[in-house]
């Protein structure tokens, strides 16, 4: 079914009033009220990362996360988060330290699933991508580099403590604000593996601002933080952090996206290689 079509029948299945809309790349939000309270329709335009969204965001059941009302696949109906600011404006505004501690407190209050949800993938199998792209013949990203990120995240995979159902994608971009309930994340990508593995895309954000997150002092005061809120292994989180910066390398050029030396995961991935197995 076309995408505006699959909207108009969850609006009308989901009795939603609808206020405004509006259509990103990959999806269809309508933001509106169902019997007075305020809601956000989301319909994804394609089979991926999102269409099971609803079921994960059910499965934290609001700790940490935004509240789903009802679900199906590739589509959600949530609770509408006011005023909505994202936490990457703090960090825009000169914040980061603020940012990090929120994030920090945002993953403390995810708190995992007290039965598994069937069909998530894990760390491991999104290593596939390492082998896809070598296989590809694609020469964008650097070969020491690629098979370094291949090393640095097998080894990780397989000295993992305590898998766990993961956002996967949380970043400054995924966390809003919310007057009455705080900070919650949204838009989860699913995937079960260590805590330490979560951090790895804030490290690479707020993307349209690279200078921000790329010195190693701002990497260095971000894991520092996050360890500390946390109780992580912050050698972990580095590691994590420079073999996902490459994996996002990958994805991007799965995604159709040029990927040249200047590439923020690029120049991310080599500022923190020489940092490996150094702090101590």
């Amino acid at each position: 079914m076309e995408l505006r079509s699959r909207v108009e029948a969850k609006i009308r299945d989901w009795r939603i009033d609808v206020d405004e809309t509006l259509e990103t790349q990959s999806s269809f939000l309508s933001f509106g009220r169902r019997d007075s309270r305020p809601v956000v329709l989301k319909v994804v335009g394609a089979d991926g990362d999102e269409s099971r969204s609803g079921e994960i965001v059910e499965a934290f059941a609001g700790r940490g996360v935004v509240r789903v009302y009802e679900y199906a696949e590739g589509a959600m109906l949530l609770e509408r988060l006011s005023p909505g600011d994202s936490l990457a404006r703090l960090v825009l505004e000169g914040r980061d330290e603020e940012a990090t501690d929120i994030l920090a407190d945002v993953i403390a209050n995810m708190l995992p699933p007290r039965r598994p949800v069937a069909g998530v993938p894990t760390v491991p199998e999104w290593a596939k991508a390492f082998d896809r792209y070598a296989a590809s013949g694609d020469r964008q990203i650097p070969t020491d580099l690629l098979e370094e990120g291949r090393r640095v995240y097998s080894e990780l995979c397989g000295s993992q403590s305590r898998p766990r159902l993961l956002h996967g994608d949380l970043h400054h971009y995924n966390v809003f604000f919310d007057s009455q309930r705080g900070w919650l994340a949204v838009d989860p990508k699913r995937v079960v593996g260590e805590l330490e593995y979560e951090v790895g895309a804030a490290l690479r954000n707020p993307y349209e601002r690279p200078e921000l997150f790329l010195e190693p002092s701002t990497i260095e005061k971000r894991l520092d933080r996050l360890a500390l809120k946390l109780h992580l292994d912050v050698e972990r989180m580095l590691a994590w952090s420079f073999a996902q910066a490459v994996l996002a390398a990958v994805w991007a050029v799965e995604d159709g996206f040029a990927v040249e030396p200047t590439h923020p995961c690029i120049v991310l991935a080599d500022t923190i290689r020489p940092m490996l197995g150094v702090r101590g």
